[in-house]
């Protein structure tokens, strides 16, 4: 809800340690330091003038926003008091016009965390002090002086945004235009086909790689020269902050093991196991029960529709270290409209795996250096789902032994056979395969020539090699045919492999526990305990 001065009334998670107003804030020095340390942030970057409201103009209200930030023990970190617009009341046409801005995606991260272990790169990790402001506006807009900090005998003032504040809608589409013009400038090449990616360097050997998302830059390489050149001439044109080496990015944690680096959540599982209150649950085995055949449920009982969609919107963000739950969440996904107590106790199914392999994460091994290859592995089963009767697919890719891309979806038509349904997925995979290798060549690493795809369906995998129209398969849409172009192209080359090696497995279907435990296992995903 909306009030008259525009304020968002809501719930908050932690009304008893950050204050929601100003009032409550300003009766504790440490957020009247916070508050003013971003006044005078605000004010070195020369963000706003003072001045009348001209005819015409409406100023947009601001408003504090106070926030603590923890470390992975959770112990505090720092007091952040963020002063932002009410970008909700901005309209467009007149406040802004375009506001898209790209980042990198969590898989380019994995990416790029795999290769710098292969090849025993240096990370260096950055964040830049109050981002936004440093993005230049092309509107004129005109905000209202914040609490606390009205000057006097001006009280009837509004201040010109010279440049972007948080909130504006515009913002983040100015911080990305202004750092992107940085990097330009200084020789660093954004990649075409992922805009969170700049590359500086014409062979593998002399090679600096940022990976930008919002406000932070991971940067590795083999050039230990370039990133000392980059990191300063970064802090010297924005306020940097220098978190030293991998540790949290994210909500990504990153351990060094004996083995190899292990990129795990165990904190913020462990936050969302608190906030629903499965810490203290009875663990389970694996994440959904073997004969589990969820459908709509119409005759069961309603659940509260608003905390289903926060637990599975709250395990979505825990597939990106946990390919083992990828297909279950994606299953309770399907119900968010009108949730009942079955999927709701298979959502709590999950929390309870989870539970119990807090401590796990996908383990990159160490490894040699060696060329690598890229390696992909699809699989389908066929007309899972009660309600529309398709199917359910996935893949995952490793590069160097590391699972680094991987998914679990429903497909979008209905196939007739275990043959279409294979070559559908495949044929998803084939375009997630070819992306990766176009992100590898403009990051100059020096793989083996087209990504190998293991699928254990023979008749798919004949159907893709040989350009025939049969009964069989004459009906698939002409777009999935992408596969076999990609196959005699030789950009995809086609492998059998048995379903006991088929690790995508695990993304398509519920699986009996030692089975599960299996293809967990070759998936990488391993106990932090058993690797220390």
């Amino acid at each position: 809800m909306v009030t008259p001065d525009g304020d968002i009334v809501h719930l908050a998670l932690f009304v008893d340690t950050e204050p929601l107003t100003y009032a409550e804030a300003s009766k504790h020095e440490e957020w009247r330091q916070a508050m003013t340390e971003e006044i005078a942030s605000i004010e070195k970057n020369a963000t706003w003038s003072i001045t009348q409201l001209p005819p015409g103009k409406k100023p947009i209200a601001v408003k504090w926003i106070y926030k603590l930030k923890h470390l992975p023990n959770g112990t505090i970190a720092k007091y952040k008091a963020r002063l932002v617009a009410k970008g909700f009341l901005q309209k467009q046409g007149i406040d802004f016009s375009e506001i898209f801005a790209p980042v990198a995606r969590i898989e380019t991260v994995r990416l790029v965390v795999a290769i710098a272990n292969h090849f025993r790169w240096e990370f260096v990790q950055l964040d830049v002090k109050s981002a936004f402001l440093n993005g230049k506006l092309e509107e004129e807009v005109y905000v209202k002086q914040p609490q606390g900090f009205i000057v006097k005998g001006k009280e009837d003032h509004v201040l010109r945004l010279n440049k972007a504040l948080y909130g504006l809608r515009q913002a983040p589409r100015a911080w990305n235009i202004r750092i992107d013009e940085f990097l330009n400038k200084i020789g660093y090449s954004k990649c075409t086909v992922e805009h969170g990616i700049y590359v500086k360097g014409s062979t593998q050997s002399k090679l600096c790689i940022v990976c930008l998302y919002v406000d932070d830059l991971l940067i590795t390489g083999s050039d230990k020269r370039e990133i000392e050149r980059l990191t300063s001439q970064l802090s010297s044109e924005f306020e940097m902050t220098n978190l030293g080496g991998l540790k949290y990015f994210l909500g990504l944690e990153f351990t060094k093991t004996k083995e190899g680096m292990l990129i795990h959540q165990r904190k913020y599982i462990s936050d969302i196991l608190k906030r629903f209150n499965m810490m203290n649950c009875n663990p389970a085995n694996t994440p959904m029960e073997t004969a589990s055949s969820l459908n709509n449920d119409d005759e069961g009982s309603n659940v509260n529709s608003t905390l289903y969609k926060q637990m599975v919107g709250s395990l979505r963000y825990a597939c990106n270290s946990r390919p083992d739950i990828c297909h279950s969440v994606g299953i309770v996904s399907r119900f968010m409209q009108t949730p009942k107590l079955s999927h709701m106790q298979a959502v709590k199914r999950i929390l309870r795996y989870l539970q119990g392999t807090m401590e796990y994460g996908v383990l990159y091994p160490n490894s040699d250096g060696k060329k690598g290859k890229l390696i992909g592995y699809s699989d389908s089963d066929w007309s899972g789902d009660k309600v529309e009767r398709k199917s359910t697919m996935g893949y995952v890719f490793t590069l160097f032994d590391c699972p680094i891309s991987w998914s679990s979806k429903k497909q979008n038509v209905v196939a007739l056979s275990t043959c279409e349904a294979e070559y559908i997925s495949a044929c998803n995979a084939a375009c997630q395969g070819i992306w990766l290798q176009s992100l590898l060549q403009e990051m100059k690493i020096d793989i083996e020539d087209g990504a190998e795809l293991m699928v254990d369906n023979k008749s798919a995998i004949n159907l893709a090699k040989n350009p025939i129209a049969h009964g069989r398969s004459k009906h698939i849409e002409t777009k999935f045919h992408f596969l076999r172009d990609q196959v005699t192209k030789g950009r995809i080359k086609l492998s059998y492999c048995s379903t006991e090696k088929q690790i995508a497995d695990v993304l398509t279907k519920p699986l009996k526990i030692d089975k599960f435990k299996d293809m967990r296992k070759m998936l990488n995903v391993f106990s932090m305990e058993n690797l220390n």
